[in-house]
């Protein structure tokens, strides 16, 4: 194994990326790339997502976990103004509710 020229801090920074993107790809040299193709389009536009649907992707963001499949189906059917509405109502009730949180436990003192 080598060491990085930048020590212990590159080859966790390395790791990292490794996790991330994972490995380096690299392309045979006999073999062209191929031009990237859209996906072909359904035959049938998507459903708009519902109310429950978008509260649900707002909800799981707000953790930071989503699974790739629902992320993949959100950017299709989730319109952006609604996530925004979502969430900054979402955020307000957060914080509302932790506001009543600490009033409530601070209010016996």
């Amino acid at each position: 194994m080598h060491a990085s020229p930048l020590g212990f801090w590159g080859d966790n920074i390395r790791c990292m990326l490794r996790i991330v993107f994972g490995p380096p790809q690299t392309m045979p040299a006999d073999r062209p790339s191929a031009p990237l193709r859209p996906d072909p389009s359904p035959s049938e536009p998507a459903k708009p997502a519902t109310l429950r649907q978008v509260a649900a992707a707002v909800f799981w963001s707000f953790f930071g976990i989503r699974r790739g499949k629902d992320m993949a189906q959100d950017t299709t059917t989730i319109k952006l103004h609604h996530v925004i509405i979502v969430g900054l109502i979402s955020g307000l009730v957060f914080v509302l509710a932790l506001v009543a949180l600490v009033t409530f436990i601070t209010r016996g003192t």
